[in-house]
């Protein structure tokens, strides 16, 4: 108990036993054959817990498991050790002491400190003025906890030696070889080295710029010839400059300038991340209420997340998820469980970091208040300025954005699509019998009426979000509106600044009114004619969720296929009431349309096939995709819209396109049987959403055979999207699966309570009741299109609205609940 008690900072403790070199060999011979040297591929992970946020910076600091690479805090080592008997662990702890003061006050000289030796991702300023830091690294061996500190190459066998080394200069396991994700590293310029710099007498002062040539002081070029100052180009939204900067380099051929406001002693800035972008300024001033004091807030509920680099859309979102009870209780709420029956690796199960993420956000662990003593030491110095770190989601959004292409990268997303996807993966990896995500779904009844016939069809759908469209034409500030756009059509002529962007003030009503509006169809089947047809579609609510999730359609292309937003205000009430939207189903007097499915026509070319015909993935008219793409749409969405329309060009594939882009898989990743995957999205070509389908019987009977359980076959394939080679290394992962008999049986009875559901009439799974709502929470958007900007969430807590702006969190003082862009409203009981 003594060694244990010296490790853990526990009473009683009196420090490790010194051993001799004989000794400490002696001590990890049994455990020689566990101990490996990380190999080229293998994941080190030395700066964040796999079941928590803990890292070397906390008090227990941070044990990495030295066979599969793996760091628990203090709270969770013991249960990696019990699980797979890993008996050594490198102990990792950075401590952080308070600098010692000269004769006069001040902190010593810096001096490189050769005490900090871990490679870690964390945010400390190491810079500090006031406080520096060591880093200390010792063995542990369990389950008697001796230590022996590091390094010790005289008494540790070679071995040994070699794999603690890789594991303390190993690199970070997100760190990617993509310049475009996470390193983001910019070509030196070829004018660079050679480039001439004239000795003309200009000086920069560190402020207070102007164009030389307008009076521009915003969006400033610095050239690196001459000195001039010129602004930058204007951009199709209004902002950025007159174009002078580039104008100048056409006159007189000097290549090289970077911008005003990004230049460090180090060189010039690599770009700008989400939040440094700002053209619309008033919009970023109220939405963030700059210029406001907000109050910190701390604990349970309270913490925020750091922004990884264009991660605000994620992490927006997940501050709305988890403030849903459903979701807290799924997750936080069977920790125990969900931690005891992870995987091997459970940074790579879905469960086990929403888990982790939930508690994180919720425990109230990580938002914990700055003591008295610091407070006052702060208001001394004239500096009070509270601190909040917030927790990292590197781990959560390494996992969840796995394998998608847009979502992995270090560019900014659509939160809407980031909210569909997340909605996707709870779907294929609840366990048990309950599923958060269900609180979203509803049915949608779409009625078509042939405009020849007049007869109608009803067909019903899920849906997890109402798309409001923006009804710019009942804006009722027109007079407003069309003044500004002559001024700033003057302005651009004639190359003057821009005025102030006027913003549309729209009503509620009128956007709701548009949601319900019929909408012309002008190639569905009409079975009565046995032809395509033209036809009015309404789409109504037949079931109401239990949260509704509206999201403003702000984004959209301009005539030129240019992204743009929408520059609208709308009142956005607190409670709203839907029931007059609720569908009433076939009326008396109409006429329904025979139920004949159309004719499956295949063409002669073996390139056309369409609907149950595949193409090989390798014969993707890469072309088209790129035409798609550069639309602005997801890349994975662009090759499945190329490839279920067989290849026929952009224009086919576009409008396939508008047809789905509303369904929840919309941007997934493309899979087809044959080639590792069922064809998830080709089930939406048939109308179904893929979310509640079973596994196809074949590739489950493949798995049987091979003496698995049918439950674990199925829950196996749910869990990797129908990929057989997949869904075999997750059970061969999850064998704790196995072991306990009453969880099998759950899932097994909740497997069987899908097949019974999927045959009844009534449909997917809903929680219908009342339309009536209210408003708790909404995220906003500032910037010109969904592929740059920033996002902020407010929550409503405890009866007042609370701001999370990535890792702050302050209360509220001015909502901008008409800005917003995804509206969360939860079902007022009845």
């Amino acid at each position: 108990m003594q060694r244990r008690g010296a490790l853990f900072g526990m009473p009683g403790g009196s420090g490790s036993r010194k051993m001799a070199a004989g000794d400490i060999g002696e001590l990890l011979v049994p455990h020689m054959p566990t101990i490996r040297v990380p190999r080229s591929g293998d994941r080190v992970y030395k700066s964040e817990c796999a079941f928590s946020y803990d890292s070397p910076n906390s008090e227990g600091g941070l044990y990495v498991c030295m066979n599969t690479f793996l760091a628990f805090g203090r709270e969770h080592v013991e249960r990696h050790f019990r699980k797979t008997g890993q008996s050594v662990y490198m102990h990792l702890k950075r401590h952080v002491r308070e600098k010692v003061r000269g004769a006069s006050g001040g902190a010593l000289p810096k001096r490189r400190n050769s005490k900090i030796f871990l490679d870690l991702d964390t945010d400390d300023d190491l810079n500090s003025d006031d406080y520096e830091y060591e880093d200390e690294a010792k063995l542990v061996i369990f389950p008697d906890h001796y230590e022996i500190a590091l390094p010790n190459i005289e008494e540790l066998p070679a071995l040994v030696t070699i794999a603690c080394d890789a594991v303390l200069s190993s690199k970070s396991p997100y760190r990617k070889q993509d310049p475009d994700t996470w390193e983001n590293e910019l070509p030196v310029s070829k004018y660079a080295n050679n480039l001439t710099q004239l000795d003309n007498g200009v000086r920069i002062p560190p402020s207070g710029w102007k164009c030389a040539r307008c009076d521009l002081r915003e969006n400033l070029w610095l050239n690196l010839t001459d000195g001039s100052v010129l602004c930058g180009k204007w951009f199709f939204d209004s902002s950025g400059g007159n174009g002078h900067a580039l104008e100048h380099y056409r006159d007189m051929g000097y290549p090289l300038a970077v911008k005003l406001g990004t230049i460090t002693p180090d060189g010039a800035e690599n770009g700008l991340r989400d939040n440094d972008i700002k053209p619309r300024v008033s919009e970023w001033e109220v939405i963030q209420e700059t210029g406001t004091k907000l109050k910190p807030m701390y604990g349970p509920g309270y913490t925020g997340l750091k922004n990884l680099g264009n991660s605000c859309y994620l992490s927006s979102v997940m501050q709305a998820i988890f403030s849903i009870p459903e979701f807290q209780r799924a997750y936080v709420g069977n920790l125990p469980r969900i931690f005891d029956y992870s995987p091997l690796d459970p940074t790579q199960d879905f469960n086990t970091q929403m888990t982790k993420l939930g508690h994180g956000l919720l425990s109230g662990q990580y938002s914990k208040p700055p003591v008295k003593s610091e407070l006052i030491e702060q208001v001394m110095k004239e500096e009070h300025k509270p601190q909040q770190n917030g927790i990292s989601p590197r781990m959560f959004k390494a996992f969840v954005s796995k394998s998608h292409p847009e979502f992995s990268s270090n560019r900014q997303q659509d939160a809407q699509e980031f909210f569909l996807h997340l909605v996707n993966l709870v779907e294929r990896n609840r366990i048990g019998s309950e599923n958060p995500s269900d609180v979203f779904r509803f049915l949608v009844e779409e009625r078509i009426q042939c405009c020849q016939t007049r007869k109608v069809r009803y067909t019903e759908r899920v849906d997890y979000l109402m798309q409001l469209p923006v009804a710019m034409e009942a804006a009722t500030n027109k007079d407003e509106l069309i003044a500004y756009e002559l001024t700033r059509r003057e302005a651009e002529a004639n190359r003057r600044p821009l005025p102030e962007v006027v913003r549309a003030k729209i009503p509620f009503s009128a956007c709701l009114q548009a949601f319900s509006e019929p909408e012309n169809v002008d190639d569905f089947w009409s079975s009565a004619l046995q032809a395509k047809s033209a036809g009015v579609k309404t789409s109504r609510f037949a079931s109401f969720p239990e949260y509704l999730v509206v999201q403003i359609k702000k984004f959209t292309f301009g005539l030129d296929w240019v992204p743009k937003k929408f520059d609208v205000s709308i009142d956005m009430p607190d409670l709203l009431d839907i029931n007059h939207l609720r569908a009433r189903g076939l009326q008396p007097g109409e006429e329904e349309l025979p139920d004949i499915s159309p004719p499956i026509v295949i063409p002669d070319d073996s390139k056309d096939r369409l609907m149950n015909q595949f193409i090989d993935p390798s014969d993707i008219d890469e072309s088209s995709v790129m035409q798609l793409a550069e639309m602005g749409f997801p890349l994975e969405a662009c090759r499945k819209a190329v490839y279920f329309t067989g290849n026929m060009g952009a224009e086919v594939a576009f409008n396939w396109i508008i047809v789905h882009m509303e369904e929840p898989d919309f941007a997934e990743p493309l899979t087809m049987p044959g080639y590792g995957g069922a064809a998830s999205a080709g089930a939406s070509v048939f109308g179904a959403t893929g979310l509640d389908n079973q596994p196809p019987e074949e590739i489950v009977a493949i798995i049987t055979s091979m003496g698995f359980h049918r439950n674990q076959a199925i829950q196996a394939l749910r869990a990797t999207n129908n990929n057989l080679e997949r869904a075999l290394d997750w059970i061969f992962s999850h064998p704790e699966f196995e072991e306990d008999s009453d969880f099998v049986i759950e899932m097994e009875n909740n497997a069987n309570a899908n097949i019974i559901s999927e045959a009844k009439p009534e449909g997917p799974r809903v929680k219908d009741g009342s339309g009536m709502y209210e408003l708790f929470a909404f995220i906003s958007h500032m910037g010109t299109s969904t592929m740059s900007g920033h996002y902020v969430c407010h929550i409503k807590k405890e009866g007042r609205w609370v701001i999370y702006n990535d890792h702050k969190v302050c209360a509220s003082e001015r909502p901008p609940k008409d800005l917003g862009y995804m509206y969360f409203y939860r079902r007022i009981p009845s």
